[in-house]
């Protein structure tokens, strides 16, 4: 017997009884001398590893690919198997896609049953070791060519002709199972590069890009778009399935009646078992079976990497005590504090990830704000592995429960880890300190934006808008809306109007012309609240003239004008002092149908007053009270600074009265006109305490109302003129 033969029988004995017996039984060991080494002929192969041609040994077979026909096969299971799936087709493609299927399979499962007998002997030399893979594969490959694995699996263990043991078919078994679950991960991740790459994915992700999504949330929105359009396909092509079944099983129905179909039937129900034998040999090829190069290692480790993207983890099966702490950690209110339920479930749990935002999800939908408490308290949490979104995503979610303290509390605590805010953090900040009012920390958020190279959207720009004319800036404002408008982002109507009300509110005429020429550039025509805003800054500007014009071109253009628009009108007369004007304007309105209401009122009520028409101011007042209609608040005012001058002090009390309950309402300009009325009048202790109430408000008195109060105080008892 020659040493290599003899070497290879110890070798394998030795496997048999560290494994569970490699051999069914040692006497049955058969290995022919024709099978040396010596005698059997060589191949060329490529070497993987230097890129040359090197001529190995037939035995010293290398790690093929596998296809979920030959997993199945290795499976030893009795399922039913499609025939097309099994049958080769050697003079097509289906036959080379086969074989190419099997060469994967060997190549996974040599490579691990490799790793397996190198482990059970670390002192064999990898000649040997090669030696007792190729015994395994030759004895699986020729049942396969036999077609009657499936017998196999049931043979006795006291079969002649069986020469591996039971417990190594069991090994052979756990291995392709393993394998069988690489081959599926590796099939899906293959599929899923097709839908990547498909037209309809890659325009949703051009989209993307244009309305501001980069990064890792264009990358994750592209898997999932993927991953739908792959689910898409797959439900389509189990309703082709399903319908080709159920096309079989009519033509099996209809052939019941018949032996022929009996005996079809019978044949079908033993290929169920075993599996059919093929036309042919089987093909395969193995590709050295050297895979130890460290390389192979960091390739692996790369890949499971990228399965984990594309396949998330699943949270860990919660039962037991961890359950009973995870129903109490949901039963919470927002004012408990869940820091030792989150520690007893950490330490029972050992949580990963997708178990903290699985928890977190069941919060959400729970409630609200102890989510918000618990998702701060995780944060801290090695485990969640905390990254720059969960910050983001957190700040984002307090900025839309009005919570700005804790908003930038987390904030604070993000710039502590040394977090720089990144764009869809930079997006957040800018839209809650917008909602705020805060012009100054939105600009900072706003130049962050930039200064990463991001494009503003739509959105961002109408928050920056808003809140720069919110903040008295309309200038701003105008100069964030020409920058939409040079990008070809049109601003909206809404935006258009919060720039003209705020030059309105300031009598910029200049400003308020701009913004209505381009509004109606941009396809906007003029309307009832515009034409009526012009009318309201050239009356702030005290030029009546150019506000009756806007009036009569609104009236022109077919628009109404209501109550609020005539006030405006009747205000930018009284600028100027026109009585007349704006009588004739009224009595022109009312031939016309027009009735003044509790605006135009209030104006002709405060005119009156401070020309001391008493009598004719108490008859408006009365036709406001016959319309039923609440006084305005500003009426109040000019009442008390009415009666107070021309000395009717209870009328001027009782409506100072009304005012000292609504204090909150008033501004400082308000306050520096009732103050003055009561010194008129002589009321100077009522004007003191109306001072008082002032400061209290956070008002200063002007340097002349503080004069005004030192000589009335000197003067005390005379009114002054």
């Amino acid at each position: 017997m020659s040493l290599k033969r003899l070497l290879l029988r110890q070798t394998l004995k030795k496997f048999s009884g560290i494994s569970g017996s490699l051999l069914h039984r040692q006497s049955a060991i058969r290995i022919n001398a024709t099978r040396t080494f010596t005698t059997t002929p060589s191949f060329y192969l490529l070497d993987p590893h230097y890129g040359r041609s090197s001529s190995i040994h037939a035995q010293n077979l290398e790690l093929c690919k596998s296809s979920l026909i030959f997993s199945r096969c290795i499976h030893f299971t009795v399922t039913k198997l499609s025939d097309t799936a099994i049958e080769p087709k050697l003079e097509s493609a289906d036959a080379e896609d086969d074989d190419g299927s099997m060469n994967e399979f060997l190549s996974r499962f040599v490579w691990i049953m490799r790793g397996k007998i190198s482990e059970a002997f670390p002192d064999y030399d990898k000649q040997t070791v090669d030696a007792m893979l190729l015994m395994i594969v030759e004895r699986v490959v020729s049942e396969m060519e036999k077609g009657n694995i499936g017998q196999t699996l049931g043979a006795s263990a006291d079969s002649e002709d069986w020469d591996l043991s039971e417990d190594l078919w069991k090994t052979v078994s756990e291995v392709s199972n393993m394998v069988l679950e690489d081959m599926k991960k590796a099939t899906k991740k293959e599929k899923m590069k097709g839908f990547l790459l498909s037209e309809e994915v890659q325009e949703m992700c051009r989209f993307a890009g244009e309305v501001g999504i980069r990064g890792d949330m264009l990358r994750e929105f592209r898997f999932k778009w993927a991953r739908e359009k792959m689910e898409e396909s797959e439900f389509y092509e189990s309703l082709e399935q399903l319908k080709k079944e159920a096309q079989e099983n009519d033509v099996e129905g209809n052939n019941k009646d018949s032996p022929s179909g009996a005996e079809a039937g019978s044949e079908e129900k033993s290929e169920v078992v075993s599996l059919p034998k093929r036309r042919g040999k089987i093909k395969y090829k193995i590709y050295g079976l050297d895979l130890s190069d460290p390389k192979w290692t960091k390739v692996a480790d790369k890949i499971h990497e990228a399965e984990e993207v594309l396949w998330p983890q699943e949270p860990k099966p919660i039962s037991g005590k961890c359950k009973l702490v995870t129903e109490r950690i949901l039963s919470l209110n927002e004012n408990d504090d869940p820091s030792p339920l989150l520690a007893e479930w950490t330490e029972l749990l050992q949580p990963t990830r997708i178990d903290w935002i699985t928890l977190l999800d069941k919060l959400n939908e729970k409630n609200r704000f102890l989510y918000l408490k618990v998702a701060e308290l995780v944060l801290s949490e090695e485990s969640f592995q905390t990254n720059i979104r969960d910050y983001s995503k957190l700040v984002d979610a307090h900025a839309k429960e009005n919570r700005l303290e804790d908003a930038e509390r987390i904030l604070k605590k993000m710039n502590e880890k040394g977090i720089t805010p990144d764009i869809l953090t930079a997006t957040v900040l800018v839209h809650m300190y917008s909602k705020v009012g805060n012009l100054d920390r939105a600009k900072e958020a706003f130049e962050t934006l930039r200064s990463h190279g991001f494009q503003p959207d739509e959105k961002v720009y109408n928050s920056m808008i808003m809140v720069s004319v919110n903040s008295g800036q309309p200038k701003l404002g105008e100069s964030l809306m020409r920058e939409m408008e040079a990008r070809d982002i049109k601003p909206s109507k809404d935006i258009y109007m919060a720039i003209l009300r705020s030059f309105s509110q300031r009598g910029d005429i200049s400003g308020a012309g701009r913004i209505s020429a381009t509004m109606q550039f941009a396809g906007f025509p003029p309307s009832l609240e515009s034409c009526t805003l012009l009318v309201e800054t050239y009356g702030q500007a005290g030029d009546p003239d150019q506000a009756r014009n806007n009036f009569d071109y609104m009236i022109k253009i077919g628009h109404r004008p209501d109550d609020r628009c005539t006030a405006s009108m009747v205000a930018a007369y009284e600028k100027k002092n026109l009585l007349d004007k704006a009588l004739n304007l009224l009595l022109q309105l009312e031939k016309d149908g027009f009735e003044p209401g509790g605006s135009t009122y209030a104006v002709l009520i405060d005119w009156l007053g401070k020309l001391q028409l008493v009598d004719e101011a108490e008859q408006i007042l009365g036709k406001i009270g016959a319309q039923g209609e609440a006084l305005p608040f500003k009426v109040h005012i000019s009442l008390c600074d009415m009666y107070s001058r021309a000395g009717i002090e209870k009328k001027a009390l009782q409506a100072l009265g009304v005012l000292e309950a609504r204090k909150e309402q008033l501004g400082h300009g308000d306050y520096g006109r009732i103050i003055n009325g009561l010194i008129a009048g002589g009321f100077v202790q009522d004007a003191k305490r109306v001072q008082g109430l002032m400061e209290a408000q956070g008002f200063t008195a002007s340097e002349p109302l503080q004069m005004a109060l030192r000589t009335s105080q000197a003067l005390r008892g005379r009114r002054l003129p």
